[in-house]
């Protein structure tokens, strides 16, 4: 199993980025992509294109779909209204499936504004996905490094 991380570039620069964190402690199964809307990845391309690939994104008119049967899983890695603009601007991630988490608490972190209801940052999706998919030990890791990550935040804000 593989998770992109498919990145907005303004995400580098962000101290508040839960990307970041996911990929240093995720012994590999998280991959970064950084997003073009012009030149996408060949790679990403080559796994949509083969149906190999789902999209994590909330979507009216997500389908129920079955995560077990996907090895390659995207999350697009921006703010909410990046991703959405991302999405949008991206008409090679219009055929991908689209799962959507069915989560029933609300989102731990606290450093951004404008999040919407029920939405959850980068790595909550990632310790979602990665329960859902069985690495529920890895899943634990991440959750106690994110917990760390939004205290000190906080504390810094």
């Amino acid at each position: 199993m593989k998770i992109y991380l498919l990145t907005h570039q303004r995400e580098l620069n962000r101290k508040t980025n839960t990307g970041s964190l996911a990929l240093e402690s995720s012994d590999g199964l998280v991959e970064r992509i950084m997003w073009e809307r012009v030149n996408p990845n060949k790679n990403l391309v080559e796994l949509i294109q083969s149906h190999a690939a789902v999209l994590l994104y909330p979507s009216s008119d997500s389908c129920p779909v079955n995560i077990e049967k996907f090895d390659h899983i995207i999350i697009l890695d921006a703010t909410w209204q990046e991703a959405q603009k991302m999405y949008n601007q991206s008409d090679y991630l219009k055929p991908l499936e689209k799962f959507t988490l069915s989560n029933s608490q609300p989102s731990n972190y606290q450093l951004r504004r404008n999040q919407p209801q029920g939405g959850l940052c980068t790595i909550e999706c990632v310790i979602e996905v990665l329960l859902l998919k069985g690495h529920d030990q890895m899943a634990h890791n991440l959750k106690n490094s994110f917990i760390n990550f939004n205290n000190k935040a906080i504390e810094l804000l």
